[in-house]
């Protein structure tokens, strides 16, 4: 009897504990199949595994191997977890958004620069000396000189000594107005003493003009005399406009070199009836008496 108590007693904790791994295999398959993590990453916290939908349909304590289960949720530590993680995304995208180029920023090289004033722009065509000018005058909202631009900036690639200045029209168009400047994209080239070259307006399907230009004007040429930079009309236009703080004194008008030679040689020539020049009359009277010899020896 004793022996059949004893396997009776080993049959039932076999199967109570099979019954246990079995519930206890169940349980963590559940949990394991769906469950949603979150890394608090902060202090002594390990990461938290929970599974949402069991938390819905489980209570806040329940009934686990005969003993009572409570589970504690801090609610607070993913907030903090996800507020942080918002203030770390914003911050790299305001990083990325600032560190976006305009298009007009793209592919710059050391000789090219852009215009910031009316005096900047002055002062750059005076300090270049003898180089060559290409002046730019585009638009951010102008198609043909985006399209243009990436050309641009490979003649520059190519011609190092050439000096490249971008005027933006949308910045400066009083600056602009006051130059004459209205059909976009638009060049000037300049060149010291020779101040300005030429002008005009290309597009990306008229670039063989450009190409011309820069091909004739590159050539280096000694320039006799002071940088001129922009007419005198133009510095004029730009010192009388109200919107550009820019001043310019006209200077004082000087007598060039051919009007003094002119003038020289003027006082130095004698004056008509002197003694070195023989008068009408002793002329006519020398003819006259020429015919009558050539007359007498006729007959």
């Amino acid at each position: 009897m004793a022996e059949v108590l004893t396997k009776a007693s080993l049959v039932s904790s076999s199967w109570h504990g099979v019954s246990q791994r079995h519930h206890h295999r169940r349980v963590s398959t559940v949990l394991s199949n769906n469950t949603c993590s979150f890394r608090s990453g902060v202090g002594k916290f390990s990461s938290l595994k929970m599974n949402s939908q069991v938390l819905r349909s489980w209570s806040s304590s329940s009934e686990f191997q005969g003993k009572k289960l409570v589970f504690h949720v801090n609610r607070g530590l993913p907030n903090r977890v996800n507020s942080r993680l918002r203030a770390s995304t914003g911050t790299q995208m305001n990083l990325r958004l600032g560190k976006v180029q305009k298009w007009w920023e793209k592919g710059l090289q050391p000789n090219m620069k852009e215009v910031t004033s009316a005096q900047d722009f002055v002062d750059s065509l005076l300090n270049a000396g003898d180089k060559l000018v290409v002046v730019d005058f585009f638009s951010p909202g102008c198609g043909g000189c985006k399209a243009l631009h990436p050309k641009i900036c490979q003649f520059a690639e190519m011609n190092p000594d050439v000096q490249f200045l971008q005027v933006n029209y949308e910045e400066h168009k009083s600056m602009c107005y006051s130059l004459n400047v209205h059909v976009l994209p638009f060049f000037r080239f300049y060149r010291g003493a020779h101040g300005r070259l030429c002008s005009f307006s290309c597009t990306n399907a008229t670039i063989k003009k450009f190409k011309d230009a820069l091909a004739k004007h590159t050539p280096d040429r000694c320039s006799l005399g002071p940088t001129i930079g922009l007419e005198e009309k133009e510095l004029e236009a730009l010192a009388a406009n109200k919107d550009l703080s820019f001043t310019y004194s006209p200077k004082p008008l000087q007598p060039s070199h051919e009007n003094e030679e002119l003038a020289t040689e003027t006082a130095s020539a004698p004056a008509l009836g002197s003694g070195s020049l023989p008068s009408p009359s002793m002329t006519l009277n020398a003819v006259a008496s020429n015919e009558r010899t050539l007359t007498t020896s006729g007959r």
